[in-house]
């Protein structure tokens, strides 16, 4: 975690857009809350990881493990890579139905807190075993604990419980109350975030708390969170306002304001899921588009896009036929390398923009140059696009067609007045229909989410045995990959001069969990279990 921000860049190393940190989920739910909340909770997970497992494209999503808490904690998943492994989270989640729903405990107050110490060793130790020939290192892990007790008693109890315990490691720790009250916002785009708790800056890193509704749609929302670009080594684009100032020499010359902008995506791109209607149709992702840049694996650092304002337009001037593509977000940028004045001046200035555009009632037209440190694409076709102010402090971002890409489409008028008996027909017609307000995506579905399952549950050809009888050994193997998983937690910080030692039942814990693991890896690479 970063605990503080400096005013140059730092080294030139490569910025991976979807490398997305370890997680560790800790389910820490009491009786009898668990009967409530359980369905919901597994519906949700299985609805994510179709999603998830089935993006195309670069994985924006690395390790995930899920522990257990009742009345002591278990490891029901040890740290797996994500794609490509729908069929042991469907595991796991099918695990997770089965668990007790009845009945009454003493809760042990340690548990939560030997979770997080598991957890995270489970992840120390996945890290020095994976570490020898990996293109990719994993430095830093996400933890969350969705809790069915009152969150702020469980923030204390963390800090309580973890006040010995060394956190480097952990990039964030963030507790999720699952409350009782109904659904009351469908189209909030992720849930309520209270601030974290001052007093638990003493852990090294803070613990942050949310609360979610118990139902299936605000728990999707707040795992689909975990697929967005959460980078924050550097701005994604530079938004360029050109102006004009005098100079010495009483010369008029363009002095452009930068404001540094993050980008994100509204919408999952149906082109990256299997089997789906647009699944052929890439209109977003056009030549020299940031559309191509915010998907690739990795950008030079100190790469970034640029859209340069060129004009302004009535926001009725228009038409939203020439507009394509999906649309992505941008924010003032939150990137750690700049220091406290700059990112408060950069966010003053992109907040000045909204309130003026939404005033005025503009659109910006911009056209985009891709690559920036003295990179261009020589003959590469330009982008355009137009940009759209909102009530939140953000703007939309979409691509709008240029004149090469217009066909001829002569429109006639509309005359005044038709036919009366047309006329009656139509109006009785339409008023027959259920008129809503305003459109919620979040109540319209697909059927999606089944579709992608059914998907990984079709082996192909000569693969069908082998992929049934590896499903079911993994099924036998389900409860002792548990067992090894769980090893005591070990000393996080070694005595001066002294080098931590592991206890010999957890060493030949760890070995063999992660020998079965490679055992386990060499046949996803003769046997794929993804689409």
């Amino acid at each position: 975690m970063y605990h503080g921000r400096t005013t140059g860049k730092g080294p030139s190393t490569p910025m991976q857009i979807y490398q997305q940190p370890p997680r560790l989920l800790i389910v820490h739910i009491s009786l009898p809350s668990w009967a409530d909340i359980c369905s919901n909770l597994c519906e949700a997970l299985q609805n994510f990881f179709s999603l998830a497992c089935s993006l195309m494209g670069p994985s924006r999503m690395s390790l995930f493990s899920l522990y257990m808490v009742q009345n002591q904690h278990e490891c029901i998943l040890p740290f797996v890579q994500v794609k490509g492994n729908f069929a042991r989270l469907q595991a796991c989640i099918s695990e997770l139905r089965m668990l007790q729903r009845e009945g009454c405990f003493r809760p042990q107050g340690t548990s939560l807190q030997l979770a997080v110490e598991d957890g995270l060793q489970q992840f120390k130790q996945y890290s020095r075993h994976m570490a020898t020939g990996a293109a990719l290192t994993y430095t830093s892990l996400e933890i969350t604990v969705m809790t069915s007790q009152p969150g702020k008693e469980v923030v204390k109890q963390l800090e309580e419980g973890l006040k010995d315990t060394d956190l480097v490691r952990v990039r964030r720790l963030q507790v999720v109350e699952i409350t009782k009250g109904a659904l009351e916002c469908l189209d909030s785009a992720s849930p309520i975030e209270e601030p974290s708790n001052d007093e638990s800056s003493f852990l090294g890193t803070d613990i942050d708390l949310q609360t979610i509704d118990n139902d299936v749609v605000s728990m999707e929302i707040f795992f689909k969170a975990w697929l967005h670009n959460s980078g924050t080594d550097q701005e994604h684009v530079h938004l360029l306002l050109s102006s004009q100032s005098f100079s010495n020499t009483s010369r008029v010359r363009n002095d452009p304001m930068c404001l540094k902008c993050d980008l994100q995506e509204r919408l999952l791109s149906p082109s990256l899921l299997p089997g789906t209607a647009d699944g052929s149709l890439k209109m977003d992702d056009p030549k020299g588009d940031f559309s191509t840049l915010y998907q690739m694996t990795s950008q030079p650092s100190g790469s970034y896009y640029k859209l340069r304002v060129i004009k302004a337009l009535k926001s009725s001037g228009i038409c939203e036929s020439v507009i394509y593509g999906l649309p992505f977000i941008l924010r003032p940028t939150s990137c750690w390398q700049l220091d406290w004045d700059e990112l408060e001046t950069n966010q003053q200035h992109f907040h000045a923009l909204c309130h003026s555009l939404l005033k005025r009632e503009w659109l910006l037209l911009a056209k985009g140059e891709p690559l920036s440190q003295g990179h261009s694409l020589k003959g590469a076709a330009t982008t355009f696009y137009v940009i759209m102010p909102s009530r939140s402090l953000t703007l939309l971002v979409k691509a709008v067609a240029t004149r090469e890409l217009m066909l001829p489409n002569p429109f006639p008028l509309l005359p005044e007045n038709p036919p009366d008996d047309s006329l009656r027909i139509v109006e009785s017609v339409l008023d027959s229909l259920e008129l809503e307000p305003t459109y919620n995506p979040l109540q319209v579905w697909s059927h999606l989410y089944s579709h992608l399952s059914s998907t990984f549950a079709k082996p192909q050809g000569r693969l069908h045995s082998s992929w049934e009888s590896r499903a079911q050994r993994k099924a036998g193997q389900l409860q002792t990959n548990r067992v090894r998983a769980t090893v005591a937690p070990l000393p996080m910080i070694p005595a001066p001069g002294r080098a931590p030692k592991m206890p010999a039942a957890s060493k030949a814990s760890s070995d063999a969990f992660f020998q079965l693991s490679k055992e386990e890896e060499e046949e996803e690479e003769e046997y794929p279990s993804g689409p």
